[in-house]
């Protein structure tokens, strides 16, 4: 009888000590938000924010990028895992108001440290399906010089007015860096200098990147493209161009009929030669454009995620690529 009866009591405190263990170690994990062998941990949403962060840690932190390889950006869920990584995560690097369930996740979770890249970006405004803007309304240099305090001053606008894919401009992606180096730095000060050369060195690079584009895109025929979504607004703004998303800023917008034909009358008024397509969205609709048109198709890459499909086997040789297919179809010398 006494037997039974002190099992029956240790039973319970066994479970006890068994919570209590789990929830120090969850605690202790949280609290560092960093791998076991004590490596800083940075969780993003998207390949690009992975990419960088990747080139500014080198082997020094470890990168989580939420989006699985080939699925689309705007269409991100996270499992009640992913979600439970963003609030363990030393580091989070996103941008506002272009995956929701990255928005919710850190306002949720209150991870160590956010870096949300519209709070130092200069954000272009949202070009809707139906806007066909001017190569002088993508002028970067007046754009730049026009940003008034109230307008660009992040912290009281709202960024859902705005252009998520800051990443499409490689200068946007060497500033992202820098941002990430300071903030690893802050996290991990004894590997401070390291991530501030590694910063440097992605800089280098993005800048001879804005150089081929300067250079590539410098004398075209044709100075529109035609895209499956308006993912880019900044390299049309950059490099003086002007995009025409056949779709809005979100791939979850479907064109009207009314907008097709606009299309149409864009693409022949402007001797357009080609309409982009992307490799995480369906290109039926482009694809159907084109041949009413009796033009081509070709891969334009917003970079949203990496896989297989991709042109290339890290941001910079896509990019590459993407300048490739732009000066064809805009028949650049």
């Amino acid at each position: 009888m006494f037997r039974h009866d002190a099992l029956k009591l240790s039973a319970p405190i066994v479970a006890g000590l068994l919570g209590l263990s789990a929830c120090s170690g969850s605690a202790a994990s949280k609290a560092s938000g960093s791998t076991d062998d004590n490596k800083p941990s940075i969780v993003v949403g998207a390949y690009p924010f992975a990419y960088v962060a990747s080139q500014v840690a080198g082997d020094m932190a470890e990168v989580t990028n939420l989006l699985a390889p080939g699925a689309d950006g705007h269409d991100l869920e996270l499992t009640a895992k992913q979600v439970a990584q963003v609030g363990e995560a030393d580091l989070v690097v996103y941008q506002e108001h272009y995956q929701e369930a990255m928005d919710e996740a850190v306002e949720q979770q209150s991870p160590g440290k956010v870096l949300e890249t519209g709070s130092f970006l200069e954000l272009l405004p949202r070009s809707g399906a139906g806007t066909h803007e001017s190569e002088d309304d993508h002028d970067h240099e007046s754009s730049s010089a026009e940003a008034s305090e109230d307008d660009h001053h992040h912290k009281d606008h709202d960024h859902g007015a705005y252009d998520p894919h800051v990443w499409l401009a490689p200068t946007n992606v060497a500033t992202i860096g820098d941002h990430v180096a300071k903030a690893l730095g802050e996290i991990d000060p004894g590997n401070a200098d390291a991530y501030k050369a590694n910063a440097a060195a992605l800089t280098e690079k993005m800048n001879a990147l804005d150089g081929s584009y300067e250079t590539g895109l410098a004398t075209c025929e044709v100075t529109t493209f035609i895209t499956n979504h308006a993912a880019f607004g900044y390299l049309a703004n950059r490099y003086h161009l002007t995009q025409v998303g056949i779709s809005g800023i979100s791939t979850e917008e479907e064109p009207s009929p009314a907008r097709i034909q606009e299309i149409h009358e864009i693409a022949k008024a402007n001797n357009v030669t080609t309409i982009f397509t992307e490799t995480a969205v369906s290109p039926k609709v482009a694809e159907a454009i084109a041949g009413d048109l009796g033009i081509q198709t070709a891969v334009l890459d917003p970079l949203e995620t990496l896989s297989d499909q991709s042109a290339g086997s890290d941001y910079a040789e896509v990019m590459s690529s993407n300048l490739e297919s732009l000066r064809s179809a805009n028949k650049c010398q």
